[in-house]
């Protein structure tokens, strides 16, 4: 399997952290966003939105982090992180969504304006965020996983725009359940880490890097 992958994005580095969980070998093609290789007629006709990660699979094209997710628990890793059963589905499907749009917009926007400096409206994005960790630390109040009382595809789909937190000037202090958790996730076994991830090992950028890539990570 190949994946088109950026290093400092957090949605190619869910999909490289599920595979490395669930023990799938991904080959990965660094894609150069400061070239623009994102927009050469071959990657528009992987995908057609010009976004990573893109996931190839024998003739299986796929994007968008959280339909790979699903794509690799249900073909490769079984029951064990993609529930059989149908309510448990909906319970991991609820948080897909949610990273998909509250962590996506609250978060990551977050992160992108201060280790990007995207041109976003930094207090909605603080305040999107404030609200959707209060939401993840209440719920993590009562159970150690997000979805079917197990380490599931839902853990991953959330966990890296969280844990990445601080370079969005986000702290965590106020949310204990989901240092917890993030602790929990770094200790399943087979657990990778990347760039950023503790905030003594964030990458610095120029600035033309920060200008080119801060509206696709």
């Amino acid at each position: 399997m190949e994946l088109y992958d950026l290093t400092l994005s957090g949605n190619c580095y869910k999909v490289r952290l599920f595979a490395a969980l669930a023990q799938q070998k991904l080959d990965l093609i660094p894609v150069d966003f400061m070239a623009s290789e994102h927009k050469t007629p071959p990657m528009l006709a992987l995908n057609p939105f010009a976004e990573i990660p893109i996931l190839v699979d024998g003739q299986i094209v796929l994007r968008d982090a959280q339909a790979i997710l699903v794509y690799l628990a249900c073909r490769y890793a079984g029951e064990a992180w993609w529930p059989g059963e149908a309510h448990l589905q909906g319970e991991v499907m609820q948080w897909l969504s949610v990273a998909a749009n509250e962590i996506q917009h609250g978060p990551n926007t977050a992160r992108l304006i201060v280790k990007f400096n995207l041109p976003a409206n930094a207090s909605l994005a603080k305040a999107r965020s404030q609200h959707i960790l209060a939401l993840l630390n209440e719920h993590l109040d009562t159970r150690h996983w997000l979805a079917a009382s197990r380490p599931t595809i839902a853990d991953c789909a959330v966990f890296p725009y969280v844990a990445l937190a601080e370079e969005g000037d986000l702290s965590l202090i106020d949310y204990p359940n989901v240092i917890t958790w993030i602790d929990r996730v770094k200790q399943l076994p087979g657990f990778i880490d990347m760039p950023g991830l503790y905030r003594h090992g964030a990458n610095q950028l120029s600035a033309n890097e920060r200008s080119s890539i801060s509206g696709l990570i």
